[in-house]
């Protein structure tokens, strides 16, 4: 099958002279989003010739911690939901969504 279309996501960071991310913007023409600000991203990909995992976790030095904790417990739940949808384990989806309450409630993100 042919590619018939391509998508671009680009990202930019901008850094302190000590190359401290200070700014990240991105943009997904396709998605509508045009050079948005951020303040953390975390992006991984599947290198299947080496069977691992390649990540680049970013934040800009004025993240606050409280929101740093907000943005990992709903990317562990994202990832539990997308775990569900790529391989339909329920039973280890559950297990998974059962650790993004104990992470919430430890960090008394949910009443």
């Amino acid at each position: 099958m042919a590619v018939e279309h391509t998508s671009e996501i680009k990202l930019t960071v901008g850094l302190d002279e000590n190359r401290v991310p200070e700014e990240l913007n991105w943009s997904a023409e396709d998605g509508g989003v045009d050079n948005e600000e951020a303040k953390a991203m975390m992006l991984s990909v599947w290198d299947s010739k080496n069977q691992e995992s390649l990540k680049i976790d970013l934040w800009t030095k004025d993240m606050p911690v409280d929101e740093m904790k907000i943005f990992f417990h709903q990317t562990l739940v994202t990832m539990s939901d997308t775990f569900m949808k790529a391989t339909q384990d329920e039973k280890m989806t559950a297990t998974m969504k059962d650790f993004c309450d104990y992470f919430a409630e430890k960090l008394e993100l949910k009443s």
